[in-house]
């Protein structure tokens, strides 16, 4: 499922052309899904049921989390 969503460990490795609309500041820790405080090196996710992601990591489906 990870691979679908375009889940990447880095968001600065983020391929621009396949992903126009993606910033560098866009992050899994500022992440709505993302279950850990904005400053966690890794929490879960709710896209990923019992998977934890990097805060440093990106996918497709990322929406900005309230208050970050």
């Amino acid at each position: 499922m990870a691979k679908s969503l375009g889940y990447i460990t880095d968001t600065t490795k983020v391929d621009a052309k396949a992903n126009p609309l993606h910033k560098v500041t866009q992050k899994c820790a500022n992440c709505l899904q993302f279950q850990g405080k904005a400053t966690d090196k890794q929490a879960v996710c709710n896209l990923f049921p019992g998977k934890d992601v990097l805060g440093a990591g990106w996918c497709k489906v990322w929406v900005q989390k309230p208050g970050t």
